[in-house]
């Protein structure tokens, strides 16, 4: 064998444990996801915070909303700030999800966006990785019911952003959505 072959056979074979390193570096499970073509309106309602994180399940939902406008989901309408603050400080989770679908109903949303952020941080550690995971579920707004759900988490390289590292998980969760 010459060296040019043995050279690109270590190169095939560098590639194959490359993309099977990237491949273990996410994992999502979702529902099939239902057709939008016909959504009047979509709601981002509060993204619950089961990290230990403080505000992750804001930034969650700061960024669902932009990569939503981008994929072409108009209009678009956010639970109010002042709401969303009243309602954690005074509600159950239950009530409080009761009350932003309330809130849905009221702005005539057909769908709302929901979820969970469960982990967002960087690993403790020499590389200090970024890790993230997040669950969102699409509620039909008039019967209350979940119609679609996914759920994923994502590590990122050493030096990698938790920002950058939560975009991509969240644009991959969004994929099956499309308005």
């Amino acid at each position: 064998m010459t060296q040019k072959n043995i050279r690109a056979r270590h190169v095939g074979v560098l590639s194959a444990v490359f993309c099977v390193a990237l491949a273990g570096c996410s994992t999502t499970s979702t529902s099939n996801a239902p057709n939008l073509s016909n959504v009047n309106d979509l709601a981002i309602l509060p993204i619950v915070n089961y990290s230990e994180t403080p505000e992750a399940g804001r930034r969650v939902a700061s960024v669902t909303e932009s990569l939503l406008h981008q994929k072409g989901f108009q209009p678009l309408k956010t639970f109010p700030q002042s709401e969303r603050n009243t309602l954690l400080l005074t509600a159950t989770p239950d009530k409080a999800m009761t009350e932003a679908l309330e809130w849905a109903r009221q702005v005539g949303a057909q769908y709302a966006l929901t979820g969970s952020v469960h982990e967002w941080r960087y690993k403790v550690g020499i590389d200090g990785e970024p890790v993230v995971g997040i669950t969102f579920n699409l509620v039909d707004v008039p019967s209350g019911a979940v119609v679609w759900s996914n759920t994923g988490s994502r590590r990122g390289w050493s030096r990698s952003s938790l920002s950058g590292t939560s975009q991509q998980l969240i644009a991959e969760l969004l994929e099956p959505l499309s308005p």
